[in-house]
């Protein structure tokens, strides 16, 4: 979590804030995050976070060293079964002025046979030259249940 703040504090230092100029980055980085959840509920969170990833990519892995470059995330995740019951809502977009670089923050639930998970994620995006957006970092961590209104 204090990596996930950290992050979150470095981009908000950098100038990224969601004014005139990052509002288009903003909107096509949450619709990225979206859709990168839609494609894992249909083919599954390794694919589709595999599908968005950026060649550069690190990924925290629990307990161990973090996972560097997409070839290698795609390695480790090979001998690992892969799951369509994970879900996310991004509550919190922001992207630098220059349009090119942002982060979505937001709650995940993951749906077990006999009960649910909770918890936050950051995920980190960067566009790339052809216009996609690309994540280039990616964590989270459990929590209670969210509270509803």
């Amino acid at each position: 979590m204090k990596k996930i703040i950290a992050l979150v504090w470095l981009l908000a230092v950098c100038g990224c804030k969601e004014v005139d100029g990052s509002k288009q980055a903003c909107n096509e980085i949450r619709k990225a995050d979206s859709a990168m959840n839609v494609l894992a509920g249909a083919t599954g969170f390794h694919a589709a976070l595999l599908q968005y990833a950026d060649e550069d990519v690190i990924k925290p892995n629990d307990g161990d060293l973090p996972i560097i470059g997409k070839k290698n995330l795609e390695l480790n995740w090979n001998k690992k079964p892969d799951t369509k019951q994970i879900s996310w809502q991004p509550v919190r977009v922001e992207a630098c002025s220059g349009g090119d670089f942002g982060y979505t923050f937001g709650n995940w639930k993951f749906i077990l046979k006999d009960t649910t998970l909770y918890g936050n994620y950051c995920t980190v995006w960067k566009k790339q030259k052809n216009g996609t957006w690309k994540f280039v970092f990616d964590g989270g961590n459990g929590t209670p249940k969210p509270l509803t209104n």
